[in-house]
């Protein structure tokens, strides 16, 4: 089982690993068209709005609570699961397209809530309410979406959701190079080229859907014992697996208080983190959750333990020194990326600040992903949103304090602190209901990382330029410097992993009891 797992965790990574190259075309392609300025600021928040409540309602809540319910009703037979999707699905869509129209028609003032700093500016907050009336319906699209990606991962098809997001990011693309030039406001066009993503990303799903007999034929079901069963199970989870999304969020709040650029900084250095956060964390995430409510149901607790005893060890090979390279190169790598057209080398170094306060989180960030669907896949959802609710306060007291003393780094940093303590209780909440187990083998395991991150860490700091020198080089060299950092570190560091004895093959498999 764990081989399979294996497997699907790679399929998953390797197509998330696409979309996200694609996602980074799609910021260079931002950053060089409209720089870190007003526009850029004002379409990032137009668009986190509706993406913030994507994952709050589809990746986020939905999909932890109709996972495991489908599990369940996979093991009644097939006539209970067709009804649940038909059920599932009208209900959603209904409820979708209410929050949309609201959503559109009161645009203006969710700016003004999520976005307070733009009052003082109304060509500001009007530009950031037009933008969000266009990006807005992306919140249905994308949510629908969503549930056809969860219905194929539960049967095992992987590759299809992971790669319907590389149109999101074409239709971007596509939009800032073709279309901003006819448009009076040129970022208008990201706008469009959300809603067009949306669209496309949802029907290039259906077809696969068909091919498994598992389109849905939609229908109205709220009082359905599978809808009900979802519904108490995913509003505590809409907090619950959110609150990392929510730190973000607040963070965009208390950014448009500050000087322009804030927000925007914020967005390239958090897009940074999102990369190995995506390729690793969500891919292990999507795998798991089915595999540990398979489990769940079937009452294999020991077979529920290794599983997440499996994920944490690859979190700790893998994140570790994406965590290590994010921090040491935070500079170098928003050089590489943006530093072209109107994003300018202040903005480079303004967001690698960020970039190196988030990076310090992005293992509690993995974490979150892996230790969440432990209760997830067991049907508990109030004991994660206690445990958010605490990491929120957190985060909003660290936000108004380290903002006061380091501006928009102080709220990366909050941010980062806070998704700390999220899974330091998550794990303890574990361990203390006995659902986990640690194997044998952790302690020596850790020395041992330990070992091979500070090398690696030592090689980043001696062979890495001074950012002026980066500034100076073209882009070809910019890029094969960076990339030549960061394959010789990888080299490094997986040759000393098998110097002191830790086999990736026999990490395939979970350890024995």
């Amino acid at each position: 089982m764990s081989e399979k797992l294996f497997q699907s965790t790679a399929v998953v990574s390797v197509m998330t690993f696409l979309s996200r190259i694609l996602g980074f075309l799609r910021d260079i392609v931002i950053a060089r068209l409209f720089g870190a300025g007003l526009g850029a600021d004002v379409f990032f928040v137009a668009f986190k709005i509706p993406n913030f409540l994507r994952r709050l309602f589809a990746e986020g809540a939905f999909s932890q609570a109709f996972i495991p319910v489908l599990a369940e009703f996979r093991e009644r037979g097939e006539e209970p699961l067709r009804e649940l999707i038909a059920r599932t699905s009208g209900t959603l869509a209904f409820i979708l397209m209410l929050i949309t129209a609201v959503g559109m028609l009161a645009a203006p003032v969710i700016i003004m809530i999520f976005a307070p700093g733009f009052i003082s500016d109304p060509f500001k907050l009007e530009l950031a309410g037009e933008l969000l009336f266009i990006t807005f319906p992306y919140l249905m699209f994308i949510s629908l979406t969503a549930l056809a990606g969860a219905i194929l991962n539960s049967f095992g098809r992987f590759a299809v959701p992971a790669f319907t997001p590389v149109f999101l990011n074409l239709s971007l693309i596509g939009a800032a190079i073709w279309l901003s030039p006819q448009l009076d406001e040129p970022v208008k066009a990201l706008a469009w080229g959300v809603f067009i993503g949306g669209v496309v990303q949802l029907l290039f799903q259906l077809p696969f859907l068909w091919r498994i007999n598992k389109l849905p034929r939609p229908r109205w079901g709220w009082r359905s014992e599978g809808v009900r069963k979802i519904t108490r199970l995913m509003i505590p989870a809409m907090f619950g697996v959110s609150v990392s999304q929510i730190n973000l969020l607040l963070d965009t709040l208390l950014a448009s208080f500050l000087v322009t650029g804030s927000i925007s900084w914020l967005y390239y250095s958090d897009r940074l983190v999102e990369f190995p956060l995506g390729v690793f964390g969500i891919a292990l995430s999507t795998v798991i959750l089915p595999s540990l409510s398979k489990k769940h149901a079937s009452q294999s607790a020991e077979g529920f333990s290794d599983t997440i005893d499996w994920a944490l060890r690859w979190v700790f090979i893998i994140g570790t020194p994406a965590a290590v390279g994010l921090i040491t190169l935070a500079q170098p790598l928003l050089i590489t990326l943006f530093q072209y057209g109107e994003f300018a080398s202040d903005d480079a170094y303004m967001a690698s600040l960020s970039l190196m306060a988030y990076g310090l989180g992005l293992l509690p960030f993995i974490f979150i992903k892996v230790l969440a669907p432990g209760y997830f896949a067991r049907q508990d959802t109030k004991t994660p949103v206690k445990i958010g609710i605490i990491a929120m306060v957190t985060n909003m007291v660290l936000n108004v304090i380290l903002m006061m003393y380091l501006a928009h780094v102080g709220l990366a940093l909050a941010t980062g602190l806070s998704a700390a303590l999220n899974a330091c209780l998550l794990y303890i909440g574990l361990r203390k209901r006995g659902v986990y187990s640690p194997n044998a083998g952790w302690a020596v395991l850790g020395l041992k990382l330990l070992l091979a991150n500070a090398v690696m860490l030592a090689l980043l700091v001696w062979l890495t330029p001074q950012a002026s020198a980066w500034s100076e080089w073209t882009a070809w060299q910019r890029a094969g410097q960076l990339f030549g950092l960061i394959g010789g570190a990888a080299v490094v560091y997986f040759v000393l992993l098998m110097v002191l004895g830790i086999r990736l093959r026999q990490l395939i498999r979970p350890l024995s009891r």
